[in-house]
């Protein structure tokens, strides 16, 4: 297993012009906390100091397929116990009622900023987990391309290409396409999520060979998701399915 990677805070340019462009942008165009929303403080950091404790990181014990924190010692979580899931196992890096509010704002409120310091400290935290996979590729949970143009950006590929540039890993986002444009999941039960998700994603572009991958969203919920992808991935000759997520709730 590598040497885990260290991701600072802070931002780096390379030269004495790129130092000159970033305190300008700075300047102009100063970075939100993606804890608080407000101007980070002091300048220069990615968030927050006094900010950096609020977003809980998963301890163990955690669900050894799903990656929900547990209230005790055990090998599953009560629905992967019930459940036969179509990836191979999963990782999260918040417990989810601690970064809520921030993937809100990440995902609605125009934060794409939040992308790069959120797939950087996936890229720390959750950096042993992806290098033991060793995958052939990330690949980001596509949006409709009507949601992508209203919202702008699709929150899953900026932390997957964070992430991947970290790590050196390439990530691919026009292999899997989201064909139907589904209701928000949140405002569903597992039983309405897994209908609704029915033949929602599709493959584009079959011309790259992939064993090995890791699905890369903002939150797991039930795994309805996940488990259609992976579907999907398996019909095409994708041997075994892995994923990491922003952040996950409590399994029991």
């Amino acid at each position: 297993m590598g040497k885990k990677i260290r991701v600072k805070g802070r931002r780096t340019a390379k030269g004495a012009w790129g130092q000159v462009w970033e305190a300008l942008r700075q300047l102009l165009y100063p970075l939100r906390c993606p804890v608080c929303d407000r101007i980070v403080w002091p300048s220069g950091e990615r968030i927050c100091v006094e900010c950096l404790g609020r977003l809980k990181v998963l301890t163990p014990p955690w669900c050894m397929k799903c990656g929900k924190k547990l209230m005790e010692e055990q090998e599953y979580c009560s629905d992967c116990r019930r459940k036969k899931h179509g990836f191979e196992r999963g990782r999260a890096l918040y417990e989810y009622e601690s970064a809520a509010l921030p993937i809100y704002r990440f995902k609605y409120g125009g934060r794409q900023e939040y992308g790069e310091y959120f797939g950087e400290q996936m890229a720390e935290y959750l950096g042993d987990f992806v290098r033991s996979v060793e995958p052939d590729a990330l690949i980001p949970i596509p949006l409709h391309r009507k949601r992508r143009a209203a919202r702008g950006y699709n929150q899953a590929e900026l932390l997957a290409r964070a992430a991947g540039r970290v790590l050196g890993i390439p990530v691919c986002t026009g292999f899997l396409v989201r064909e139907k444009n589904t209701v928000p999941l949140k405002y569903e039960n597992p039983q309405e999520r897994q209908n609704n998700l029915k033949k929602a994603f599709n493959i584009e572009k079959n011309d790259v060979k992939l064993e090995k991958v890791i699905l890369v969203d903002d939150i797991y919920t039930t795994g309805s998701t996940m488990d259609e992808v992976s579907g999907v991935l398996k019909a095409v000759g994708v041997k075994e399915i892995y994923f990491i997520t922003l952040a996950i709730g409590t399994g029991i």
